[in-house]
């Protein structure tokens, strides 16, 4: 945290634990009471990850999560998060999403309405995009999201505006790192 560390990731299926073990939220408390945003992988690999995500941030309400993919092709479970704000005292507002590689492949498929019927649902306040880099590209994933029937405003704030708010970027260091990125 003394090194300007902003975010810290976990990902359950490649490191090997269980998203629902003790030592995972105390660390992500820990990560909260640090200023951490808690990113963590949400392709739903691993089986009951939806659940046991939502689980984690509800005992975690201090910390700030992004849940990578928007759970994938399980998406549609995160439509309760309407109706689990309505709960009094259930949920802080610390669940947000990274629509990467889902966005690539809702958009222009089958379920493009659906997903953004969900993205709605969820809040595009609360959505983020990156690029699942090495699978895809952030150009890939810009291209897809500006294809889906998105306001220009919900665009602009899934693109950049949220991420700004949440993790608090700089321009032009953000630009800096695109520019060392290889491009497709």
């Amino acid at each position: 945290a003394d090194q300007g560390v902003r975010t810290i990731k976990l990902h359950p299926h490649t490191q090997k634990f269980d998203a629902a073990d003790e030592r995972v939220l105390a660390v992500c408390k820990r990560a909260g009471e640090l200023g951490f945003v808690v990113l963590m992988d949400n392709a739903n690999v691993v089986p009951g990850d939806n659940q046991k995500l939502f689980n984690l941030a509800l005992q975690a309400p201090k910390t700030h999560f992004v849940f990578t993919h928007l759970g994938a092709l399980e998406f549609r479970f995160w439509n309760i998060l309407p109706l689990a704000r309505t709960a009094k005292n259930l949920m802080e507002d610390n669940f947000h999403f990274d629509v990467s590689g889902m966005v690539v492949l809702a958009a222009g498929s089958p379920i493009e309405a659906e997903f953004v019927w969900t993205v709605r649902n969820v809040g595009i306040d609360h959505l983020l995009l990156g690029s699942d880099f090495p699978q895809m590209s952030l150009k890939q994933a810009v291209d897809a999201l500006e294809r889906l029937p998105l306001t220009d405003e919900e665009t602009r704030k899934i693109r950049w505006d949220n991420a700004n708010r949440l993790l608090g970027l700089d321009r032009a260091m953000v630009k800096r790192w695109h520019e060392t990125q290889s491009s497709d």
